[in-house]
């Protein structure tokens, strides 16, 4: 694919306001990720090819949705991908998200446990008040305490995109010749 991104380092300095640039970047990741979203194959494949902060935010912006609609085991159910996983683990970190990163770790270790249980037809019926949902509610209340998703006053993932994007914009954007 011919690279007709509409990011460069200067147009994220310059961008005066955090919400031009929060939309700025979701329409990056919407044109690059929106036609592979639900392929989880085809969706690593393109995370990989991104540059590293927005690959970040590709991967951890599902688990945001996650947090807000559902919990971490309807998580990776909803992307049964253990590549997709370790990416979001990665982007976490890279964001700077270090106390979601933990947990999601954490998460992400009990999910392996039971990943024949999350990937099967019995999920959708069974998950609630199973085993792993139970392991995973700790989790879940403090994700959804740092993430804000409780009612309380913790900032969602997303909320790290500008600040980072800010910070380091070459890392964001694809290589440019100009």
């Amino acid at each position: 694919m011919a690279n007709r991104s509409r990011l460069h380092p200067l147009r994220i300095i310059n961008t005066s306001s955090d919400e031009a640039l929060f939309d700025l970047l979701s329409q990056e990741l919407q044109v690059r990720l929106g036609q592979v979203s639900r392929d989880m194959d085809a969706l690593h494949r393109a995370l990989v090819q991104l540059p590293r902060g927005l690959r970040a935010m590709g991967a951890t912006h599902p688990l945001d949705v996650s947090m807000a609609l559902d919990d971490l085991g309807w998580h990776f159910s909803n992307w049964p991908s253990k590549p997709i996983a370790e990416e979001t683990l990665i982007g976490l970190r890279e964001l700077g998200a270090m106390e979601e990163a933990i947990i999601f770790e954490a998460a992400l270790s009990l999910a392996l446990k039971h990943w024949d249980f999350i990937c099967s037809d019995d999920f959708h019926d069974k998950y609630s008040e199973s085993a792993l949902d139970q392991a995973m509610l700790p989790l879940n209340r403090q994700l959804w305490a740092l993430t804000g998703y409780d009612g309380g006053s913790g900032k969602n993932l997303l909320s790290y995109w500008v600040p980072y994007a800010r910070a380091h914009p070459e890392l964001v954007c694809p290589a440019h010749t100009d």
